[in-house]
């Protein structure tokens, strides 16, 4: 049975009246409520491997649930369920399941979910959650690998979120002298379109790589919303979407948010949000924790892309050097080399490369040196593209007749085997 038929798809015929509860692996658990015997049962599920923030999360608790239905254990399923009530008492997925093992009493039920009369569009979002977190438990990240996406974190970044629009996950790595190491995992929601934001009102949640711009707590998004302030719970840290190559793309719209959810509620279903990243309000209230304004990379993906520490290095060690390179050639005052590291389709935004090889002809015929240092460097590739990096840095910039600092960003791209500049400005 494939996951997208999950969760009940067909009626059951027995005497007996039935529950089904389907595994994120496939298989239904069919259990005879009347005799407290399995009818027809699959092999039980195994809750050992479960670790790390699923080992006492609801995600193992539900999973535990379904494990005592597999293993005929009706009554001892109901009491598992009950815990994961008094603990989250606004899951409303556990309320779910709890009814079916109730309904299961009385009569036959085809699917979970069975309540008469109860709304097929609210229940159907219940069955996607049930799939998205039990899924997350049967497909645990590889634990010997990381995301490609995170190349290299400057000193201060102690954190990166990494967002899995595929599997409803957003992902907590620390930063380990420049490396990336994992710390956590979160259920979370999308837009109910799906993924990849193209323009205002589209309901989806962009993919790429951006940074936590703001922090607003609960007391403020009240003053500025009012009532409707409610939709986001315990609070909201804003991201950079659209960043520059959005823009570039001709991505629309704004107010991309991590936030919480309504407090009437424990958790959404996965795709409900109008295009933010909604998690629970606990799970929210430690990712606040983790982020720090204008600092912190989120980066959003519809599928991690896993890679070995060995393979993120000696990608590091490639951009490392194309970095210093152009550095070098810069200081150098031959603009010719120094313009050699940008790419033909190169745009500031405002300046395409002939304009702006204009602009630097011109400024370095007037200067007699050069220094250039750049500190706290961070590296990002793109999600979806292995030839796209994003490159953030502090650039402590002198000359016979100017100096200034500034934080810089670069988009470089892969192009010929050799990596260059495609954009570049402040960040």
């Amino acid at each position: 049975m494939k996951l997208n038929a999950l969760l009940g798809s067909r009626p059951l015929r027995y005497a007996a009246a039935t529950l089904i509860l389907a595994s994120a692996c496939g298989s239904a658990l069919i259990v005879s409520s009347r005799s407290g015997q399995a009818v027809s049962a699959f092999p039980a599920l195994s809750v050992q491997g479960i670790n790390g923030n699923h080992a006492g999360g609801p995600e193992a608790q539900i999973f535990r649930t379904v494990n005592e239905v597999s293993n005929k254990r009706l009554d001892v399923a109901i009491t598992e369920i009950d815990k994961v009530i008094d603990t989250y008492p606004n899951f409303r997925l556990a309320h779910l399941i709890k009814g079916d093992l109730l309904l299961a009493r009385a009569h036959p039920i085809t699917t979970v979910g069975n309540a008469p009369g109860a709304p097929s569009d609210r229940l159907e979002d219940l069955r996607d959650e049930a799939r998205a977190r039990l899924a997350r438990i049967q497909q645990q990240r590889p634990v010997d690998l990381v995301p490609r996406y995170l190349v290299q974190m400057q000193p201060e970044q102690r954190h990166a979120l990494v967002v899995d629009t595929a599997k409803s996950t957003l992902y907590v790595f620390e930063n380990h002298g420049g490396e990336a190491r994992y710390v956590a995992d979160y259920y979370i929601t999308i837009g109910k379109n799906g993924m990849d934001k193209a323009k205002e009102g589209d309901k989806k949640t962009p993919l790429g790589v951006y940074h936590v711009t703001g922090n607003i707590p609960r007391e403020k998004l009240h003053a500025t919303y009012g009532k409707a302030s409610e939709l986001y719970g315990i609070g909201a840290l804003p991201i950079s979407y659209p960043n520059e190559w959005d823009r570039r793309q001709g991505r629309e719209g704004n107010g991309i948010w991590l936030h919480g959810v309504p407090f009437d509620t424990y958790s959404r279903p996965p795709r409900a949000s109008d295009g933010c990243v909604a998690l629970t309000n606990e799970d929210f209230e430690v990712i606040a924790k983790y982020a720090k304004v204008g600092v912190t990379p989120v980066i959003i993906t519809n599928g991690v892309e896993w890679a070995s520490a060995d393979a993120a290095k000696a990608l590091r060690a490639d951009i490392a050097q194309s970095i210093e390179s152009w550095r070098r050639d810069w200081e150098s005052l031959d603009t010719g080399k120094y313009l050699a590291h940008y790419a033909a389709s190169f745009s500031t935004g405002k300046a395409d490369l002939a304009q702006w090889s204009e602009q630097k002809h011109k400024v370095n015929a007037g200067k007699t040196w050069i220094k250039l240092k750049l500190d706290q460097v961070s590296v990002f590739t793109y999600p979806g593209r292995d030839d796209l990096a994003v490159v953030t840095f502090d650039q402590d910039y002198a000359s016979s007749n100017l100096s200034n600092q500034m934080r810089k960003r670069q988009y470089w791209i892969r192009e010929g085997g050799a990596w260059r500049i495609l954009y570049e400005g402040a960040a």
